[in-house]
């Protein structure tokens, strides 16, 4: 185990204990991965481009980014309570995050979010984008999903108070989802719909 410090630029610089563990998976294949130690109170994720976010609910707070994350196009960097990862390579960054109290997860390009075990929060804001994708077996009081572009969510668990908010061109899956109370609600993007559509609807 070797303790490294990480500096992410960009006019904000965000200073993370590291704790790199690689080990040998067969005789000849060496799977890297990295620690980020020193996140803590979490309430904010946003997931950019082609990364695969496992979530766990759990007192302790971790980031365990899998791949050779430093030989990628791919950051991952916390400040101010709100994690950020993103990853443009053509190999999916895979990374498992453990929050104890998350309040807002925005999810955009390819981006595939899946829940680890059943997700437990009081009160969770989901916002999918693009591509993105959200998995989420879930255990909340309140809890909002916001689909925009083609993207998709599939939504399990139990709810106490739900709002669903969908465009036509994604996708929503709720039959295993449990709410005491639930909203749905269709989006229309009128800068994509013409006169006749919008009457359509009325």
């Amino acid at each position: 185990m070797k303790t490294t410090i990480l500096t992410a630029a960009l006019a904000l610089t965000v200073v993370l204990g590291i704790s790199r563990s690689a080990y040998a998976a067969t005789g000849e294949k060496t799977e890297v991965s990295t620690v980020l130690t020193g996140v803590s109170n979490i309430s904010e994720i946003e997931v950019h481009g082609n990364v695969q976010l496992y979530l766990t609910s759990a007192n302790d707070e971790k980031v365990k980014v899998y791949n050779n994350y430093y030989a990628e196009d791919a950051l991952v960097q916390e400040q101010d309570g709100i994690l950020r990862i993103s990853s443009y390579s053509a190999e999916k960054l895979v990374v498992w995050v453990t929050v104890n109290d998350l309040s807002k997860l925005s999810v955009f390009d390819n981006a595939k979010v899946t829940s680890f075990g059943q997700f437990s929060a009081i009160d969770l804001d989901v916002n999918l984008y693009n591509h993105g994708v959200a998995q989420l077996n879930m255990n909340a009081f309140n809890t909002s999903v916001t689909l925009n572009d083609r993207s998709g969510a599939d939504l399990s668990g139990v709810v106490e108070n739900g709002t669903l908010q969908f465009s036509r061109s994604s996708y929503l899956n709720v039959a295993n989802l449990a709410a005491a109370n639930l909203t749905k609600t269709v989006k229309f993007d009128t800068a994509k719909c013409d006169r006749h559509d919008v009457l359509a609807s009325l």
